[in-house]
């Protein structure tokens, strides 16, 4: 039998098992809000201005917002989030969403941290996965500047080095606790710069099995050539490919810099395109599973019924380590909860840090929404099927 008839993502009572009534109505009120260009544009720099000013309204977003789309302010805080993920058979990713001040303190302090959720998942049946972000831990300039083929001082490459010294650090830590790492991708013209690094630390700790993950965004045109010459190099050199597909995050920020700066678009020309190659590299991955490991992070129910489909004609099995599906904390439950009733590996990227710390993530995550075609939408009309399915059962 094919595995997406088995599988609904209109299936909401297995989408929202876990809220009560009153959760699920609070749901409503915040996907309604979120609906709304205007208020989301309006209200977060509102909120943000508020909380730079010291204003009491940190109460009022850790009780919203904060409260669905992040696990706690500490991985303390965020047991309880693992917790009720766990009760379903979903994972947690533990990602410190804390942008850095970029400098040297900070850059260590992020690595401190790191290490930290890497020690959390050590042995943990949960928590599947860590990851971090390069630009928390070197200068986002010098990793440009490096990508440029530009010089650099003396006193910049000694920087540079303690950056890969931290990343190195994780890596290794997390190798030595079994547990599996994502690079998060970043902005195209550091990019190449980050994927190098990734890269010493594959050849250095994917051996045996994918430890450190690259991650590529589906949603350049280029990313389907670079991953299968990624997958060459691998075979070559020895070691397995880690690769968590997005399609990406940043597109219109990279959109402003081609036009800005003269030189050609790297985003592709329309959705069906990017939803094309990230379909295409799901095929690629799973065909070459041999030597790949991948993770799909994607809301598109799409892409999630074909991975299923590919899983079963290659004889892949739900809960082969070598296959992940991730979805962000809050959002698309619809794919999250029914996948893992289903037996697929599911992991929820969960963040956490001060309220503070965490506001532009917030901030992003919200304006992302809106600008993704139906998301939002999306998610509110499925709580508000399931408000009206209860109705009808009780």
């Amino acid at each position: 039998m094919n595995p997406s008839t088995k599988v609904s993502f209109d299936d909401t009572a297995v989408a929202f098992y876990s809220k009560s009534d009153a959760e699920l109505y609070k749901l409503y009120l915040l996907f309604k809000m979120m609906n709304s260009n205007f208020l989301v544009k309006t209200g977060g720099n509102l909120l943000n201005t508020a909380l730079n000013l010291h204003l009491p309204v940190k109460f009022i977003v850790k009780k919203t917002v904060f409260n669905h789309f992040c696990g706690g302010e500490t991985i303390e805080e965020s047991e309880r989030a693992i917790q009720e993920l766990s009760q379903y058979n979903i994972g947690t990713i533990l990602d410190y969403s804390v942008e850095g001040e970029g400098d040297e303190k900070s850059f260590n302090a992020t690595r401190d941290e790191l290490l930290r959720t890497v020690e959390k998942a050590r042995g943990h049946k949960f928590i599947p996965f860590s990851v971090f972000k390069v630009t928390g831990l070197v200068d986002i300039k010098l990793l440009e500047k490096v990508q440029d083929r530009q010089e650099l001082t003396a006193e910049e490459r000694a920087a540079f080095e303690r950056g890969r010294d931290r990343m190195n650090a994780i890596c290794q830590r997390c190798y030595e606790a079994s547990v599996p790492v994502f690079v998060d991708a970043e902005e195209s013209w550091i990019q190449e710069t980050i994927d190098n690094l990734t890269y010493e630390m594959m050849a250095l700790y994917n051996k045996e099995t994918a430890i450190v993950y690259n991650t590529y965004q589906m949603y350049r045109h280029d990313r389907l050539d670079v991953i299968q010459r990624d997958y060459a190099n691998a075979v070559k050199e020895g070691y397995y490919l880690g690769a968590k597909l997005v399609r990406g995050a940043y597109i219109e920020k990279e959109r402003r810099r081609a036009q800005a700066e003269g030189y050609p678009d790297p985003i592709n020309p329309t959705k069906e395109a990017s939803d094309k190659l990230f379909d295409d590299a799901l095929h690629f991955c799973v065909e070459h599973i041999d030597k790949i490991h991948v993770c799909a992070g994607t809301h598109n129910e799409q892409s999630s019924y074909l991975l299923m489909e590919l899983m079963a004609a290659h004889g892949i099995a739900p809960d082969d380590e070598r296959v992940y599906f991730s979805q962000l904390y809050g959002m698309s439950d619809n794919l999250s909860y029914n996948l893992a009733k289903a037996g697929y590996n599911v992991a929820k990227y969960v963040p956490y840090g001060p309220v503070e710390a965490v506001m532009p993530y917030l901030l992003r995550r919200a304006n992302e929404n809106t600008a993704i075609a139906g998301q939002s939408s999306r998610e509110f009309n499925l709580i508000k099927k399931e408000m009206d399915r209860r109705k009808l059962a009780k």
